[in-house]
């Protein structure tokens, strides 16, 4: 996808201003802008045309680019992800919507055996440009199956790069780049964030970089990693550390937070510039604790910055169980005291 010095309406790009919306609107906007400049984008998916999609991220897109563009499939996650491959390696570029992370398993035949080695089993004659989007995460009272962070088990594959935006200027941004890129991408958008904040967005057609951590707070006592739904949280927290009016006290925490946005592949310079600064590391993220991405990290931390670390590195995550029902969703998700504990037991906790 290219941008001009004017976009498809004419209109000068240091003319459009912001506009506060939503994640989930940044998303539409996203795949508007990106179907008006292009006619190779194409989107399929469960309910995405006449109704939208299940959260309206494709809301009104079928009306204005035809049925042809904007195509209702079957209730077949496999068949949508073999049809995404086919497009993808005919020229399109397509964008596959499946509804909850949860139903994402049975389309890994395609996406792991087909769509990330096509590269490589061609030799580079072929390339696999598509865009796989599910919302991911709990916190919206939706069952189990409905509210999965396994986007560790993407990370693993090769060939696959996996993008999760945190804002909807990140989701704009990202979402333009993801469906411009050469290679498929896994695209997580944390639901609990659709609709949690309005926040301002340039419709103006540029893309934010893939591969690369957003560095959102800098400070110089500890860095903290997050992605996904948990960055509101986080920011909620080191706001409150970094703004805290007694400048005198010695207990003043200066931390640093990073979206870590693109989880694979991990943006590992940056993370360790920062870490050489500040000396400590928290990774907080929703999923299960286990081989989650913050173990990558983690080891990452310990195999190459261990000389500049005055404390251990701290995870907190989600439980190694299922998601529970909405009664017990609450216990399972990070809270903001959940943070503050981690970041004074990271800070205390010195070697």
């Amino acid at each position: 996808m290219t941008t001009n010095s004017q976009d498809f309406l004419g209109i000068e790009k240091n003319q459009i201003e912001s506009k506060d919306i939503t994640l989930v609107e940044a998303v539409n906007l996203a795949l508007h802008r990106a179907m008006s400049l292009d006619e190779t984008v194409v989107l399929l998916g469960e309910d995405i045309g006449k109704n939208g999609g299940v959260f309206r991220a494709t809301d009104g897109l079928q009306e204005q680019f035809s049925l042809s563009r904007v195509m209702d499939t079957p209730l077949a996650e496999t068949s949508i992800a073999g049809a995404a491959v086919g497009m993808a390696v005919a020229g399109l570029k397509p964008v596959a919507e499946i509804q909850f992370m949860g139903f994402i398993y049975a389309t890994f035949e395609h996406i792991i055996c087909h769509a990330a080695r096509m590269r490589n089993r061609t030799r580079g004659r072929l390339t696999c440009p598509l865009v796989l989007r599910a919302p991911f995460g709990g916190g919206i009272h939706a069952p189990e199956h409905h509210s999965e962070s396994t986007e560790a088990l993407f990370a693993h594959i090769p060939g696959l790069r996996v993008v999760i935006p945190s804002s909807p200027a990140r989701a704009y941004g990202l979402l333009l780049a993801a469906i411009n890129n050469p290679d498929p991408v896994i695209f997580l958008e944390p639901k609990r964030l659709y609709r949690a904040e309005k926040l301002p967005v340039i419709d103006n057609g540029e893309s934010l970089p893939l591969d690369k951590c957003f560095t959102l707070r800098e400070g110089s006592d500890l860095t903290l990693i997050s992605w996904g739904a948990c960055i509101q949280e986080c920011l909620a927290v080191v706001d409150r550390f970094n703004s805290s009016s007694d400048s005198s006290s010695a207990s003043i925490i200066s931390i640093e937070l990073i979206d870590l946005a693109t989880v694979k592949p991990i943006d590992f310079s940056s993370l360790d510039a920062s870490i050489k600064k500040t000396g400590r590391c928290l990774i907080v993220h929703e999923a299960a604790k286990t081989c989650g991405i913050g173990a990558e990290i983690a080891a990452h931390v310990a195999e190459h910055l261990m000389p500049y670390c005055k404390a251990p590195v701290k995870r907190l995550t989600g439980f190694d169980t299922v998601m529970p029902y909405f009664k017990n969703e609450q216990h399972y998700l990070i809270s903001e005291l959940d943070i503050e504990a981690a970041i004074t037991e990271v800070i205390n906790n010195s070697f």
